[in-house]
């Protein structure tokens, strides 16, 4: 995750290159779950669902019938 914010166009291409990082690593200031909190959007692109139904969009697994 980067430092600082990124200035690209929504929906925008990117080519990204993961590498290991050499050293120490520093502890994590916050939580996942707070990240998730604070960068969740709302988004008519994404599938009301995907909390349920996440092996089916990631991995095209049949859908699960859920209790509503």
């Amino acid at each position: 995750m980067p430092d600082e914010p990124l200035d690209f166009l929504p929906n925008q291409a990117l080519i990204v290159q993961v590498e290991a990082v050499r050293g120490p690593v520093e502890a994590m200031e916050e939580s996942v779950l707070n990240w998730l909190t604070v960068n969740a959007i709302e988004s008519p692109t994404v599938p009301t669902d995907l909390a349920d139904q996440h092996d089916h969009y990631l991995y095209g697994c049949p859908t699960k019938d859920v209790p509503e």
